[in-house]
């Protein structure tokens, strides 16, 4: 009979307990449901978030809340996704306001992506010209190009910009470099991508109004000074370049979001279709 009775008591005492973690739980719930109501969604996902590590043996507010949170999760991506949509329209209409006063090289042939190029360095208005030039993808990808033009090779893999007052930047060894001849006249080209150009289109761009000298790094050196226009040109390409890779960045956004909500929205039905199915 006393083993009946601790066993009852012990019961009566788990059953107690039980009921109020279920009780804590539930009240984290209900502040993660006004949470959600008043458009608060990252509180919601932290009071959700809250029950799973504080209440681990709350199944019932534990499963309420998984239900919960797919609700969240996805008003949460719908508003990404207004927010990227003005975002991407303003970026877009920047473009569009300033894409005139480039030129973009594009051959149709071969080429799915073409370059935009500021209309005083287009290659035809360059021939036998050693200087720097830019470009910038249609993607928003921008990069230099070291080009040196001579009688004699110089083999360089990298340049040096370098300031009046002696303040400089150095790209790393090209990855892209080519030689070759035309007549008597050698050719070389390096291409240097931003962000791995050792900070030199920015540091030009953000000089443009001062005398920049360029010095050619490979077996022998050669010296030039950038041009007025050249120094233009890339203050002007990489401006472009701030705006097409910030499109391109926005529109990578809005397809994670696109596909977060697809993967809540078959969730959510997968979970209807299994309550429907348990009665």
């Amino acid at each position: 009979m006393k083993r009946l009775i601790i066993l009852l008591c012990g019961t009566l005492v788990l059953g107690a307990c039980g009921n109020s973690i279920e009780k804590k739980a539930g009240e984290k719930l209900d502040v993660a449901r006004a949470a959600y109501e008043r458009g608060d969604y990252a509180e919601a996902k932290l009071q959700i978030d809250s029950i799973k590590t504080l209440y681990p043996k709350a199944f019932e507010a534990r499963k309420a809340g998984q239900e919960l949170m797919l609700q969240v999760e996805l008003k949460a991506q719908q508003q990404t996704l207004t927010y990227l949509d003005s975002a991407l329209l303003a970026k877009q209409q920047e473009f569009e306001a300033i894409k005139s006063k480039y030129t973009l090289e594009k051959n149709a042939e071969y080429q799915n992506v073409g370059n935009y190029l500021w209309p005083t360095q287009t290659i035809e208005k360059n021939m036998h010209r050693s200087y720097l030039r830019f470009q910038v993808s249609e993607q928003g990808i921008m990069s230099m190009t070291s080009v040196y033009c001579g009688g004699s090779n110089i083999h360089h893999t990298s340049v040096k910009v370098i300031l009046p007052d002696g303040s400089f930047a150095e790209t790393p060894a090209s990855k892209d470099s080519y030689e070759t001849t035309d007549g008597s006249e050698k050719i070389e080209k390096a291409d240097y991508k931003l962000g791995e150009d050792g900070n030199v289109i920015s540091f030009i761009s953000s000089n443009k109004d001062k005398n920049i000298r360029v010095e050619y790094l490979g077996e022998r050196k050669f010296n030039t000074t950038m041009s007025p226009t050249d120094r233009l040109a890339a203050a002007s390409v990489y401006e472009l370049a701030q705006i097409l890779s910030a499109i391109e960045q926005i529109k990578k956004e809005q397809e994670a979001a696109n596909l977060k909500i697809g993967f809540v929205n078959k969730k959510t039905e997968r979970n209807a279709l299994e309550k429907s199915q348990e009665k």
